[in-house]
C-alpha cells in the first residue's frame, strides 16, 4: 500500500493538547488520526451496507404486496391479540 501525505489546517490549541493526549496514550498524533480515519471508513462502508440490504428487504416487500401477497389487518390484529394474551397468561402465572 502507497503512502501519501494529508495536510489539514487545525487551531494551535487544539493540536497542542491533541498531542499531549496522544503523547499521554503512548502514541503519536499521526497514529491516531489513521486510526479515526480507518475507523471511520469501516463504519461508513458497514452503514452503506445496511442501508442496501434495509433498500433490498423494503423492495422484496413491495413486490410482494404487489403481487398480491397481503395479510388483511383484520388476521393480524386477531393473531397479535392472542399474543398478547398468551403473554399475559404467562405474566399472571409467574407472580
Amino acid at each position: 500500500m502507497s503512502e501519501s501525505t494529508f495536510t489539514f489546517r487545525v487551531d494551535e490549541d487544539l493540536k497542542t493538547e491533541f498531542s499531549a493526549a496522544a503523547k499521554d496514550c503512548d502514541r503519536s498524533g499521526a497514529q491516531l488520526l489513521r486510526d479515526y480515519m480507518r475507523e471511520f471508513v469501516k463504519t461508513r462502508r458497514e452503514v452503506a451496507e445496511h442501508d442496501a440490504w434495509f433498500r433490498k428487504q423494503v423492495q422484496i416487500g413491495l413486490d410482494s404486496a404487489n403481487t398480491g401477497n397481503l395479510v388483511p389487518g383484520d388476521e393480524v390484529e386477531a393473531e397479535f391479540a392472542a399474543r398478547r394474551a398468551a403473554t399475559r397468561r404467562r405474566l399472571k402465572a409467574s407472580e
